[in-house]
């Protein structure tokens, strides 16, 4: 029975996460086309394109940090090494995007110190 429910709980934490990063997808094409539209008028900016970029990267990091904890929870359900494979592709996968958004963030935090 416990079993049984952890298998729902790393279910539904997938589900959460899938839905935490679809949403961001969906706010960032939003952004994305607000700003095309800005092209029209001359208010288009880069640094909005680049922001865009960091606040979908949270979404990203956010939705991996979560499918990481639900395949934490699979693999001490069944232990394998396909199971484990996944988890270590997800946590890599997870650093490099956190280190160059974290690096993104910074330059957008001092080019707008400098202005």
């Amino acid at each position: 029975m416990f079993t049984h429910f952890l298998n729902i709980l790393a279910t539904a934490i997938s589900v959460v996460s899938l839905l935490i990063v679809t949403y961001g997808a969906l706010v960032a094409f939003i952004t994305f086309l607000g700003n095309e539209l800005k092209r029209f008028t001359g208010q288009y900016s880069t640094v909005n394109i680049r922001r865009l970029r960091a606040e979908l990267g949270t979404y990203l990091l956010l939705g991996l940090e979560l499918l990481i904890a639900s395949d934490i929870l699979k693999t001490v359900l069944e232990p394998s090494w396909d199971e484990l494979a996944i988890l270590g592709g997800i946590v890599v996968l997870r650093t490099i995007l956190s280190v160059f958004l974290n690096k993104e963030i910074k330059e957008l935090e001092s080019e707008k110190n400098a202005s």
